[in-house]
């Protein structure tokens, strides 16, 4: 105990300066504080570069992040693999659904099960963006039907029901994978106070948040009563103004 105590005392004070500005949420302080300490003193850890990469997000300085992301790339290629989801939705707020498409494509195989299946899903979001509604339509189908996450299973059972089936070749096929999807997350969050944890659990994380009003669409329309259907008709050309 006494040695967990000495190791606690050490982190918090080597780590104040950090701590304080995230608590009052800085967010330009937290970014200059941020950028001595990867620019200047060379320290290309993956918590830094991913909590540089966030502060820029919050303030909207997508320019900022595509500059860490080069210097990374550069200093060190590991820690922009290991914050691809943050650097590839910089890329969707900035509007560039072809280019993060290309991104989240790069990165969709690597990293732990948690970020590929996230990388599968904006991959198939960016297609959706962009109008190529096969290519999304197959990886909303993959992960409503496989997927272990249950808000992924969700989100895309929601799109493919919402916004895909009425593009599709396969509408019958799409509808019925988004019901089974439905099904399946039903059975893992009872209800819809569970999807709504589960949302806020994931919720720290940049790329979670920036599609949560997706989030909570999606929980209306899975749990909705068969007497108060919900409209879950998205029009794909105001999606984009809405990120």
């Amino acid at each position: 105990m006494g040695l967990l105590l000495v190791f606690i005392t050490v982190f918090f004070l080597l780590n104040y300066r950090l701590l304080s500005l995230l608590e009052r949420e800085d967010w330009p302080a937290l970014s200059y504080y941020l950028e001595q300490i990867i620019y200047v003193k060379n320290r290309y850890n993956a918590r830094n570069v991913k909590l540089l990469a966030s502060s820029y997000l919050v303030i909207t300085d997508y320019a900022s992040v595509n500059k860490l992301e080069s210097k990374a790339m550069l200093a060190k290629p590991s820690v922009v693999e290991k914050n691809a989801l943050v650097f590839g939705a910089a890329r969707v707020l900035g509007g560039d659904n072809k280019g993060a498409a290309a991104f989240f494509h790069t990165y969709m195989n690597k990293g732990n099960r948690y970020e590929r299946q996230w990388m599968h899903w904006f991959y198939g979001f960016c297609q959706l963006l962009g109008g190529e509604f096969n290519s999304s339509e197959k990886e909303f189908m993959s992960i409503a039907a496989a997927s272990s996450d249950a808000i992924l299973t969700g989100l895309s059972s929601y799109f493919l029901q919402g916004s895909l089936a009425k593009y599709s070749l396969k509408q019958e096929e799409c509808c019925s994978i988004a019901d089974i999807g439905r099904r399946r997350v039903n059975a893992a969050l009872k209800n819809i106070n569970d999807w709504t944890k589960e949302a806020d659990r994931l919720g720290t994380d940049m790329h979670v948040a920036i599609v949560r009003k997706y989030i909570d669409e999606a929980g209306l329309w899975l749990y909705q009563k068969p007497d108060t259907p919900e409209t879950v008709n998205i029009k794909e050309e105001t999606e984009q103004e809405n990120l």
